[in-house]
């Protein structure tokens, strides 16, 4: 699984932020019952000093430590029934004063067994789904909210309705959602705009970065732009290269509006390297488009045709404009 590195950032930052505003308000708990009972803040600071009290005694007269550690334990566990007493008492959890880590596992380091432990994958996907957020409306766009009703169930020239076409559209992306990361799969949605392209590419993406799987959504046009970037103003724009190794690495790409770019041999073949070292590497992409199959291969060349319809579930979108119904309905 790869992390993107941005999200990452972003992810340990609120991370930390949580850490500290946890560790303020347990200062802050502290200090509240310290001031209600004045004693337990005494025995809190005999328990910190009596280990190195008695320790320091001990070695400064050259005797066995063995009894001075005998005494420790108990003078602490007198200490620590007091304590324990004393805020049962007074209403609160013996262990109230007690600095205890949210995560049991990781100790809320974020790690555990040298992987990134599952309260730090929180994060994680929550600061993903922020950042697809400001470019897809992964908010509100989700399977459950897939509306088959725009769609007609007359038949037209197709050897399927557009309501049966768009039942299966949605069948394969909800199962490829599903099994992310099971195996590599890639998609091509393809059709005119306001037939649902991007929502379920969405859709797809809302559900893979809850897995806490890297999901990178970016316009063909930025997507080659960096690219170009990269490659000839690498001086100017030292971050394109980051960029380009986010398109590159991320567990999922989805590549929105190809065709809409400047047609240049550059593009060409970025989109080629782009395509293939994603399929060399096992990396799972989806494009959207508005041009047909035949557009694409005379656009890109055969050699990317040929990757994409053979390594590629190919998906078409046809019907009526959604968002031309939705302004008529208005």
């Amino acid at each position: 699984m790869a992390y993107d590195g941005k999200v990452m950032s972003a992810a340990l930052q609120r991370f930390e932020e949580d850490k500290q505003r946890r560790a303020s308000q347990a200062a802050a708990r502290r200090l509240r019952i310290y001031r209600e009972i004045p004693r337990l803040e005494e025995i809190e600071r005999e328990l910190r000093g009596t280990m190195s009290r008695i320790l320091s005694e001990a070695l400064r007269h050259g005797e066995d430590p063995a009894p001075a550690l005998a005494r420790i334990r108990a003078e602490n566990a007198l200490l620590q029934q007091e304590r324990a007493q004393l805020l049962t008492a007074h209403g609160y959890a013996a262990d109230a004063l007690e600095d205890k880590p949210r995560c049991v596992l990781c100790g809320d380091t974020g790690y555990c067994g040298g992987k990134m432990c599952a309260c730090l994958q929180k994060f994680y996907a929550q600061e993903q789904i922020k950042n697809l957020s400001s470019l897809l409306d992964v908010g509100s766009q989700s399977f459950d909210t897939f509306d088959l009703g725009w769609y007609d169930t007359k038949q037209g020239e197709q050897s399927r309705s557009p309501r049966e076409n768009m039942e299966r559209n949605l069948a394969v992306c909800q199962a490829f959602a599903a099994d992310f990361g099971k195996s590599t799969k890639n998609l091509l949605l393809f059709g005119d705009p306001g037939l649902g392209k991007t929502f379920l590419s969405a859709c797809v993406a809302r559900v893979v970065s809850e897995d806490g799987f890297s999901v990178v959504y970016d316009t063909a046009g930025h997507v080659f732009a960096r690219c170009e970037a990269a490659k000839f103003h690498a001086d100017e724009e030292p971050d394109a290269a980051m960029d380009v190794r986010r398109f590159e690495s991320c567990d999922l790409l989805i590549l929105d509006d190809l065709g809409t770019e400047m047609a240049t041999s550059f593009v060409q073949s970025a989109l080629y390297q782009l395509v293939n070292g994603r399929l060399i590497t096992g990396k799972s992409t989806i494009i959207s488009t508005n041009l047909t199959p035949v557009q694409i291969s005379s656009r890109y060349g055969a050699a990317i045709w040929s990757r994409l319809q053979g390594e590629y579930t190919v998906l078409p979108f046809y019907g009526e404009d959604i968002r031309k119904l939705k302004r008529a309905m208005r």
